[in-house]
């Protein structure tokens, strides 16, 4: 017998103003999106997801909207649905068993650590967020239903990144503070010790405040279609997306639904300034790609027009000799083209599913000659029975005259992690454009393979994402000439979060191959030898000088990693 999970009163969450308004917007008008709530352990996420549940309006088929939990380990079939084996063994009958996409249907579709969902749920869950239908085809029979529900995930910011086309399917986006106040602390450890000790009492305590919300829940539901905005709402709009640098429109479309399903929690019918503002750091936290611009701090009382740059910095174009570079202002360089680059084959792992491949490997695992491969291995079969196709190949005849098999997945998933110096040395010679340039060429071979990019920048004593992780795209020309470069080398700094990634990636994925290429002219003091190595890595040397330091190949000694000397005639 499973016992019921008592879940902790929505009304009696301390503090968490913003985040519970947020999914409370999604109740009122679940055609918003859904919630991205992102925070530290211990902060209430998962709690106020779960208890959303109580407060879900009535369904169009009576009883409670449904709230459905996706866990990480879900098979492909419990998502979308699955043949039901034994109804077509006894009836002979092809009938599906719903997955969890149809129980969600017109509710909540709840993820906890979203980020660790595997990327072949995330593929299914992007297709029906964008359609609202769920297509299910096996072997000539086709099966399809609506799946439209609002879908709530939570995640922490430490344990890895979301995929960005998934990050935008979530309507608004609340990010959660890492300190609490001591007030609240208190609070929060005296109402879970209530809670702890009798949890029908507390929840009785709480039934009044629980009923008055769903009552105001309802009223702003019945008065949402009746809410207007005044024009001067779509331009404001238009104009504040534009400035955040959003890409396509749905921020646009979300921030309207958001600000009326606001005004009608209000009991308001008019959109105001304060329903925008409201909602306005929700829609724009995971969209944003411009920041505001800043007026320029003055300089320090004591600085002069003829004090040197901190560091032992000699130059400001990266000329001098030293080791490791203070910090500078920031200075544009953009890239120079480059020719496709002939680097070590990827050390791709033996598979029972993938044939070895005899030739030489280029970038993303082609053979050299297969050009219909696409980047991939050819398919083998396994030893797994495809139990669905075998009943359609007898026609439900028993016993079973054929036996079909799965087949493997095609190829092994390829992702190129990139680590830019952009730091004041690289600077000197236009070494930072050229490696541009090979960024740029990297990404046109992975564009072509169909494989992933990703891209981290480190300079001036910081690591910057330059490119998430994505499908790579045909160039990353505008994007790399954005990033600027200056100061210091902070190569543990990123050779650390690499490290961190790559863990975080292949714990989600593990079939997921990772290649790291460390763009760098070596000029550091740093040493990565304690570190954990990178995999498959290579160091590509940018230094170009009459009086060679070699302190790429010694990163690269360090790392276990192979070592790619730049071609010096590209820059004579």
């Amino acid at each position: 017998m499973v016992m019921p999970v008592v879940e902790f009163p929505f009304t009696a969450v301390v503090g968490q103003a913003s985040l519970k308004k947020a999914l409370l917007l999604n109740v009122i008008n679940p055609r918003i999106g859904g919630v991205l709530i992102s925070g530290p352990r211990g902060s209430a996420k998962s709690t106020l997801a779960r208890a959303l549940a109580a407060l879900l309006p009535e369904s169009e088929k009576g009883g409670k909207s449904p709230f459905v939990t996706l866990p990480l380990g879900a098979s492909e079939d419990r998502l979308t649905g699955s043949l039901d084996l034994q109804k077509v063994l006894s009836e002979r009958e092809a009938t599906f068993h719903e997955g969890l996409l149809a129980k969600a249907h017109g509710g909540v579709l709840y993820v906890d650590e979203v980020n660790l969902l595997a990327d072949t749920l995330v593929d299914l869950l992007l297709d029906v967020a964008a359609s609202g239908v769920n297509i299910v085809e096996r072997d000539g029979i086709s099966h399809s239903h609506a799946a439209r529900f609002s879908l709530i995930g939570t995640m922490n910011p430490d344990e890895g990144e979301l995929r960005p086309q998934l990050l935008d399917r979530f309507g608004l986006c609340l990010e959660q503070p890492a300190s609490i106040r001591i007030e609240e602390r208190i609070a929060i450890v005296q109402q879970r010790d209530a809670f702890d000790r009798d949890p029908e009492r507390f929840i009785a305590d709480y039934a009044d405040e629980q009923s008055a919300l769903r009552e105001r829940i309802e009223q702003a539901r019945r008065t949402l279609a009746a809410v207007t905005a005044p024009d001067w709402v779509y331009a404001h709009i238009a104009k504040r997306c534009e400035e955040a640098g959003v890409e396509g429109l749905r921020a646009d479309v979300t921030w309207h639904r958001a600000a009326q399903a606001h005004a009608a929690w209000r009991g308001s019918d008019t959109i105001t300034q304060d329903d925008v503002d409201t909602v306005e750091p929700w829609v724009l936290a995971h969209r944003r790609t411009r920041e505001a611009p800043t007026p320029p701090s003055s300089p320090p009382p004591s600085s002069t027009p003829n004090e040197k740059p901190s560091g032992g910095q000699s130059s400001a174009n990266g000329s001098g000799e030293q080791g490791q570079w203070g910090a500078m202002p920031p200075v544009a360089q953009n890239m120079r083209d480059s020719q496709p680059l002939d680097l070590p084959a990827l050390r791709l792992a033996p598979s029972s599913h993938r044939p070895v491949a005899k030739q030489p490997l280029s970038l993303g695992g082609r053979r050299k000659g297969d050009e219909a491969g696409q980047g991939r291995t050819r398919a083998a079969l396994t030893s797994r029975p495809d139990w669905f196709a075998t009943l359609i190949a007898n026609r439900g005849q028993w016993p079973w005259r054929q036996l079909r098999y799965q087949k493997a997945r095609t190829g092994q998933p390829v992702l190129h992690l990139v680590l830019l110096d952009t730091s004041g040395s690289t600077l000197g010679k236009r070494l930072l454009g050229q490696a541009k340039g090979w960024v740029d060429s990297l990404t046109r071979q992975a564009y072509n393979a169909r494989e992933q990019m990703a891209v981290l920048g480190f300079g001036n004593d910081a690591v910057t994402a330059l490119f998430t992780r994505q499908r790579a795209p045909k160039s990353l020309e505008a994007t790399l000439n954005s990033a600027d470069g200056g100061g210091g080398t902070p190569l543990r700094k990123v050779v650390e979060e690499a490290g961190t990634l790559i863990r975080q990636w292949q714990r989600r994925e593990p079939g997921l191959h990772i290649r790291t290429y460390l763009i760098t002219d070596g000029r550091t003091r740093e040493s990565v030898a304690d570190l954990p190595k990178l995999g498959d890595c290579v160091v590509m040397d940018t230094e170009y000088s009459f009086v060679k330091r070699g302190q790429a190949a010694r990163l690269a000694q360090q790392l276990g990693a192979h070592y790619w000397a730049m071609p010096t005639q590209e820059l004579a």
